[in-house]
């Protein structure tokens, strides 16, 4: 008689959702840079604090599957998961620090259309990462990133034309597209993570 072993062990799942929940703490933080009249410094150092507690649940995922005989999917889709998620936060408390270093005092329009599509991939996120544990209910997640990503690629491409239209003088631009390309890669990062989500859930149901 053959016997199916299936690990029992909710740790990673735990910390998976924790990771995409830095990421909703991350976003809201974010959406303070909208705030003209804001402490753009101690809104810096909020941000980096955020992004030093996603880390700490970043390392506390690699040493818990280092440490693990059986996994409950395969490790390197764990590693690479967790990976990205960090990723994400990284690219969000860069926009912040350099609006900061950069000293931008107004943003470009569309950038409140990038933040609240960050904010949104940032809760669907969350609230389909404990469903990996299941494999249940998990076609919306990545259908509705791929539509926000789809979303936030446009509204890049308008920023983009906006800020090489000649009404910017050349070196705003440049500090100003440094921005952009931040939010934009951590928009990209979130189609990253349903794509591993979706690379699990196909090979393990």
């Amino acid at each position: 008689m053959a016997f199916s072993f299936k690990p029992v062990d909710t740790a990673f799942y735990t910390l998976l959702t924790a990771q995409a929940v830095h990421l909703v703490d991350g976003a809201a933080l974010l959406a303070e840079l909208l705030d003209e009249g804001k402490d753009r410094a101690d809104l810096a150092a909020r941000m980096r604090e955020a992004e030093h507690q996603a880390d700490e649940t970043t390392h506390e995922v690699v040493r818990r599957v280092n440490s693990t005989f059986v996994t409950p999917f395969d490790r390197e889709d764990i590693y690479a998961l967790s990976s990205v998620l960090d990723d994400v936060m990284d690219y969000m408390e860069e926009a912040v620090d350099l609006v900061l270093l950069y000293e931008v005092d107004h943003l470009p329009e569309g950038v409140t259309e990038q933040i609240e599509v960050l904010q949104r991939c940032a809760e669907v996120t969350a609230e389909s990462m404990p469903r990996l544990q299941s494999l249940k209910d998990l076609e919306e997640y990545w259908i509705e990133i791929n539509r926000l990503e789809n979303t936030g690629d446009k509204s890049y491409r308008r920023i983009l034309a906006k800020l090489f239209s000649g009404q910017y003088e050349a070196l705003e631009v440049m500090k100003l597209k440094d921005i952009v390309d931040s939010l934009e890669h951590a928009i990209d990062g979130f189609e990253k993570v349903a794509n591993i989500v979706e690379q699990i859930y196909v090979k393990e149901s």
